[in-house]
This record gives C-alpha cells, structure tokens and sequence, in this order.
C-alpha cells in the first residue's frame, strides 16, 4: 500500500524543498500544497455555506467561472482556493480571506469539528499516494497555541483523539528539525525578502505573533519573542511524535540534500 505522507517542521526547515523532491521521485504520488483544495487541509481557502458561495459568485461576475474552478464542494460546505484566482478586483483575497478556518476566525469546538471530520472523511474514502505539505501540525497547532491558548497537553490529547482517525498502516509524517532554528529562521529571512531587500516575511511573522491573542498575553514583540515561540512549538510537535505517532513518523534533518528518503 502506498502511503499518505505528511511534510512537517517550522518555517524555514525545508518542507518545500522535500515536497519537490520527493515529487520528483514519486511521479505517481498526489501532491498538496498549501493553498491547494487539499482533502485535509484549509490554509489559504475559504470554508463557505452554500448562501456565502453564491453571494461571493454575485459579488464578483467576471471571475465567477475561475472561482468555480477553484471550488471544491463538500457536503454543505464549499472549498475555494482562493488565492491561486489572480485577479485585479480590489479587495477581493481580503474578503475571501474571512471565510478561513485558522487564526481565530472559528471557536475551538467548530475548528475541532472541522478538522476532525474532514480527516475522518479522507481515512474512510481508503486513498493512498498523497503527498501533503503542512497539513498535520504547522497550521492547526499554531491556530490551537496562537488564538485558542491551548495548553501543551490540551493539543497532545487532541492529537490523540485526531490520530485514533487515521489509517496507520498508511500514514507517515516526515519531520524536519534541527537545533539551528535561530540559524535557520535567519537565513530564510534573508531568502524572503522583496526587490529592495525589505525582509517582508520576517515582519510579517513577528506582526502575527505579536497581533496574536497568546502574543498579546505573553507580551511578545520582537524577533527574540518569535524565536521563543517556534522553539515551543518544535517542542511540542516533538512530543507529539514522541508520544502519538511514534513509529508513523520518522525524523529528518533539515535543509539537507534529502537523497536518503528520494
């Protein structure tokens, strides 16, 4: 049987770079990325009633039939990938934007509920062969730490409860780590910045931590603080390997050639 890998680890570790490369070697393999229609993930795409999607079709006539593309109907609810539509209508990805599930736009409960029935949904349909990139830890946890102040055992039990969903025999998390995050973070900032040099990226995550409820308490404001949070976060994503996936997950050091697992 062939397997559902799940890509994992903090910004900057190389997720995208494996994604490709294993892409590569597994030409059979479905690929997700983020901001795809995943059938687990919702990064980048909006979760709208069957009222939300036709008034967005009515609001914007001239890309109705691009956003259709982009729209994956599930149950009563529809799934658009919204910023893969490339459009000059003002405003149109920030108003696409407030039907997202992640950064507090849903309660835990309906963010639970979310989650757990469309990976319950994916296990029953019986696929194989996916390739998902951030689609197990990175968004959900930092909605659950970031916007919900989840305690670090609350987020272990939930992902107990999420992985008792899952095929085993068919799963497997690859996750990249290092000590180096301080290095690693550092040097993506130099990687991500825009045609003047401005390092955009790295503001912007400071600015979403900061903004953040779990920030604001914490008082965080400044790039040691973000280093602080990515520190706990691998720690916890740790732990949960440790104590949930064990042996459905295997450790991978990060931005290395990856040669061992193509």
């Amino acid at each position: 049987m062939q397997k559902n890998i799940f890509i994992e680890g903090l910004q900057g570790m190389g997720k995208s770079t494996l994604l490709q490369r294993l892409s590569k070697r597994l030409p059979e393999y479905r690929v997700y990325r983020e901001g795809d229609l995943s059938p687990v993930d919702l990064a980048w795409c909006s979760y709208m009633t069957e009222t939300e999607y036709q008034q967005t079709l009515g609001r914007y006539p001239d890309i109705a039939e691009e956003i259709r593309q982009w729209t994956k109907q599930e149950g009563d609810r529809y799934v658009v990938a919204y910023t893969r539509i490339l459009t000059d209508y003002p405003g149109f990805h920030k108003d696409l934007e407030q039907f997202e599930i992640y950064n507090g736009r849903k309660s835990l409960e309906e963010l639970k509920q979310i989650v757990t029935k469309r990976f319950q949904a994916f296990w029953k349909s019986k696929e194989s062969g996916s390739l998902f990139e951030c689609a197990f830890f990175q968004n959900i946890i930092e909605d659950l730490i970031l916007f919900h102040q989840l305690s670090d055992e609350d987020i272990v039990e939930f992902y107990k409860q999420l992985f008792a969903l899952v095929d085993r025999d068919s799963f497997l998390l690859l996750y990249l780590d290092s000590e180096q995050v301080e290095e690693n973070i550092l040097q993506i900032k130099k990687e991500r910045c825009d045609e003047h040099g401005n390092p955009i990226w790295f503001e912007l995550m400071i600015n979403y931590l900061k903004d953040s409820p779990y920030g604001r308490q914490q008082g965080y404001e400044n790039a040691s603080h973000l280093m602080l949070h990515l520190k706990h976060r691998q720690a916890l994503e740790r732990r949960i390997i440790r104590e949930v996936l064990g042996e459905n997950a295997i450790i991978v050091p990060a931005r290395t050639e990856f040669e061992e697992l193509a």
